[in-house]
């Protein structure tokens, strides 16, 4: 077994095959197949019991148990953004009759390269006597090990039992060994045990009456939010020994996980997801106004951002606030071109157009996220730039403060026209358009922080005119006066709602809630964050040690009985769960 890929399999389904690949995975009850997180039964701010996994977090995990050469084609069911993160919506929403049938159909299509002779050698610990019938003995071997990576627990000797019994009918109607694990294999992937985070508890032995996260459920807390992937061996194998009960052994794993190089997998998703990268799906610019602006460019601006947050945050051990300010960044001829930085690469013609370390001059406008394109084309129109929706980014992404949305009878005419010969700029449409009484309460403290972007276009094409007449980027955050984009860059860095909202982000993003308001908790972990130089991994190392992300979800009284015979029971390798 190796970290990136622990597994494989092959494209032995014979013809007809398919019907029978419904038929069997179908016979398999391990839940509903339609599962529902059970949100309404909870309190506000409770820990959510039943995660659905991301996309993101489902196509990780197979590349990490089986390998990048197994392609996952299709798509998966969408994921939904609640209290500004995915992870928080993710806890509140279930897999639909028709994405199951589209996992289900992608479930067997991994099976089938798994089983695949290339990869047979690679994933399979062992092989079958006769490659024409069935093998209990291999079959039992493959699927209890590659089941304890996708159900991020030991399986029970029932649950193996069943696997293995229908590997066997199935090899035998199909005449070849790996078919028949391939078909349980795909009904294993597409199981709610696989695409769900269930949290189960048992009783708390040093808390009489009290309940905590099986070891297990910790393992996945932990994996899902600092590598966002499943557990690897390790964590798996100290969950079932009961190591991640004890300080410790949590702490030996949580060290070794922090300085894994799997952590720049988490620190992106999380990024990713607070920075809502996933509206570049539907971001759309006219081409004819912006034609730098090229189908390289949205992926290209993702990276750059998501590498300078990388090497600041990870490489360099620096202050989070600086990601605002930092003149460091990565560049490639796209960028360069639509930013107006000449890209001079010295790689041979002909090679890919990859990203290149760059360092602005003092004061350059261009420096710090809040410049880059990810966030500038992300907050804009397709045909024109815009500080409102811009200042609104900034204050709900990156200061967690909620802007209300505009009533549903405002007349936007002033602002859209930007041919009206009266008003040249942004500033003056925005002036004109904010004399309304009913919109100038937002405007106010919105416009002045996104009109300090304006010397960005649309497409984040960096200009100093608009219609022939100099830009105006001054503005105001929080009291703070500045002259332009430098000066906005500066006041966010030195916002302490910056850091705090960075904090609570987090603590959300880590246990799928939001952040109880007064949390002590929530206080203690920004105090730390401070305590250490706003740095990055000790503000993950806080959370975790703070206990929040395993706090047992609440626990109703009919599931009680049920808890407690569950922690009594035992998996097919001895182990509690």
């Amino acid at each position: 077994m190796h970290e990136k890929g622990l597994f494989m399999w092959s494209k032995c389904a014979k013809p007809g095959a398919l019907a029978l690949v419904g038929m069997l995975s179908g016979a398999v009850v391990e839940g509903p197949l339609v599962a529902v997180a059970a949100e309404a039964a909870m309190p506000a701010n409770a820990t959510p019991a039943l995660k659905r996994l991301t996309a993101d977090q489902f196509r990780n995990a197979i590349e990490d148990i089986f390998g990048p050469t197994i392609r996952i084609g299709g798509r998966l069911d969408s994921d939904v953004r609640k209290d500004g993160l995915l992870a928080v919506g993710s806890s509140t929403i279930s897999v639909t009759a028709t994405g199951l049938e589209r996992y289900d159909t992608i479930s067997h299509a991994i099976a089938t390269q798994v089983v695949d002779e290339k990869n047979r050698e690679t994933l399979f610990g062992c092989k079958p006597v006769n490659v024409t019938a069935p093998d209990e003995h291999c079959a039992r071997e493959f699927l209890s090990q590659v089941g304890r990576l996708l159900y991020r627990r030991s399986l029970t000797k029932e649950e193996l039992d069943t696997r293995v019994q229908l590997a066997g009918e199935a090899a035998q109607t199909l005449s070849n060994f790996y078919s028949g694990v391939a078909m349980s294999l795909a009904g294993m992937l597409s199981s709610p045990n696989m695409l769900f985070r269930q949290l189960e508890t048992e009783p708390d032995p040093a808390k009489s009456g009290k309940y905590r996260l099986t070891g297990y459920s910790k393992a996945s807390q932990l994996s899902f939010f600092l590598w966002n992937s499943a557990p690897d061996p390790a964590l798996l194998s100290a969950a079932g020994k009961g190591e991640l009960h004890t300080d410790k052994g949590l702490k030996q794993q949580l060290g070794r996980m922090l300085n894994s190089p799997r952590l720049e997998q988490g620190v992106r998703a999380f990024f990713v997801d607070m920075l809502q990268f996933d509206a570049f799906d539907t971001l759309s610019k006219d081409a004819t106004l912006y034609p730098k602006f090229t189908a390289k460019v949205p992926a290209a601006a993702q990276e750059q951002t998501l590498r300078t947050i990388v090497d600041l945050l990870l490489t360099q051990e620096g202050d989070y606030r600086d990601l605002f300010t930092t003149p460091v960044t990565y560049l490639n001829r796209s960028l360069g071109a639509l930013y107006g930085v000449p890209i001079v690469s010295d790689l041979p013609n002909g090679a890919p157009d990859v990203l290149q370390r760059h360092v602005y001059a003092d004061g350059d406008a261009r420096a710090g996220i809040l410049m880059h394109a990810s966030f500038l084309a992300l907050h804009s129109h397709p045909g024109r730039s815009s500080p409102t929706l811009r200042g609104k980014a900034v204050r709900e992404v990156f200061l967690c403060q909620k802007v209300p949305d505009p009533p549903g009878n405002v007349d936007f005419t002033v602002v859209q026209d930007v041919s009206n010969p009266l008003y040249n700029t942004a500033r003056e449409r925005l002036g004109a358009h904010a004399t309304e009484p009913m919109c100038k309460g937002c405007h106010k403290i919105v416009d002045p922080i996104g009109l300090a972007m304006e010397n960005f276009d649309a497409a984040a094409g960096y200009r100093t005119s608009e219609k022939n007449q100099r830009i105006d980027a001054s503005g105001e955050l929080d009291g703070v006066k500045y002259r332009d984009a430098v000066g906005l860059n500066k006041a966010v860095h030195d916002n302490p709602a910056a850091t705090a909202c960075a904090a609570n982000r987090l603590i959300s993003y880590a246990t799928g809630a939001p952040v109880p308001r007064n949390s002590e908790a929530a206080k203690s972990i920004l105090e730390a964050f401070s305590k250490n130089a706003f740095q990055w991994r000790p503000l993950l190392s806080a959370i975790v040690t703070s206990q929040l992300l395993f706090q047992a979800p609440v626990q109703p009284q009919a599931q009680q009985a049920q808890a407690a015979d569950t922690s009594t029971r035992k998996d097919i390798s001895g182990e509690s769960k």
